[in-house]
């Protein structure tokens, strides 16, 4: 694992799924997952997360790709696109076959587990754990089963640039869901352990999955990367932004006059980087980036700040 100060090795990335186009809250976490990167030597590639084709809209990739390089940010080779990646996820999953067992369990009967007396909430009760063959094979008539590793209670602790030292127990790790796609957690470890990442930075609502992550990558003899959670953008309710709360992609606030330099300086005035209206570059940006002096707490967008008073249809 590189030192929280880079070494000139390793690598850092930004990882969106397209399925739609990004708005303030993703672009501001890509201009910090860039800053992280290059501030310590490390390179810095793009992830296309696209194994959930349901959702995948034609075209977004490009255009959040596109989005990404017109505020400054460079990527280097190889662009990475998960559903090109299907051997890799398989070799993956055959090597686990020994400890891994089948869940027939809805996402209902889970949270409706968890919900009772004595449950720490979120965790997976452990209710196909131990089914004898008979019980699976009768599941299986009803339902395609999904794909668990077995966890066994571990701790594990993970370093994180603004939260410190974070633990928590592991649960039992969906890696392979019951369409038989392979499970984001799987997916993003072997991914991150393929492609040299040793720096993830997102946002804070996935902190709680790093320790899950980083004990999966032990269990593949793969090193665990130093993670930064960063605060999120959310709009005046204290909800995470979303396309609903208006102009809050590149395309919707373009026509009132909002270039991707003045985005840039918007998202730079949020992280304290920038003062009020100053224009900077991503360069500008490097040379001011200290991880110790970023904001702690969500920035709120609100309407009135991007000169918008009402959803942009």
């Amino acid at each position: 694992m590189s030192s929280d100060t880079g070494s000139g090795v390793g690598a850092g990335r930004y990882a969106p799924s397209p399925t739609g186009d990004l708005h303030l809250g993703n672009l501001r976490t890509g201009v910090l997952a860039w800053l992280f990167a290059r501030s310590t030597g490390r390179s810095f590639g793009l992830r296309i997360e696209d194994l959930d084709a349901a959702r995948v809209r034609a075209g977004v990739a490009e255009r959040q790709r596109a989005d990404l390089e017109s505020l400054g940010l460079d990527f280097d080779p190889p662009l990475v696109v998960q559903s090109a990646r299907s051997a890799a996820y398989a070799a993956t999953l055959a090597g686990l076959a020994d400890r891994t067992y089948e869940c027939f369990c809805t996402r209902r009967e889970i949270a409706e587990a968890a919900s009772a007396p004595h449950r720490e909430p979120g965790r997976y009760p452990g209710t196909c754990r131990d089914l004898t063959p008979v019980q699976r094979a009768d599941r299986r008539r009803v339902r395609a089963p999904a794909l668990r590793i077995r966890a066994e209670g571990a701790q594990r602790t993970v370093t994180d640039l603004l939260h410190g030292a974070v633990s928590g127990e592991v649960d039992d790790i969906v890696v392979r869901r019951n369409d038989g796609v392979p499970a984001y957690q799987l997916a993003v470890v072997v991914d991150d352990g393929a492609f040299g990442v040793d720096q993830v930075v997102r946002g804070d609502d996935l902190l709680s999955s790093a320790p899950g992550q980083a004990w999966l990558a032990d269990q593949l003899d793969l090193p665990a990367p130093t993670y930064a959670h960063v605060p999120l953008a959310l709009n005046a309710a204290g909800r995470r932004l979303a396309k609903r709360d208006g102009a809050v992609t590149l395309a919707d606030l373009a026509p009132s006059g909002w270039t991707p330099a003045r985005v840039l300086g918007l998202l730079a005035g949020s992280l304290d980087l920038a003062e009020p209206g100053e224009s900077v570059t991503t360069a500008d940006l490097l040379s001011r980036f200290d991880p110790a002096r970023l904001p702690r707490e969500p920035w709120i967008v609100e309407p009135g700040e991007l000169g918008t008073d009402r959803p942009a249809g």
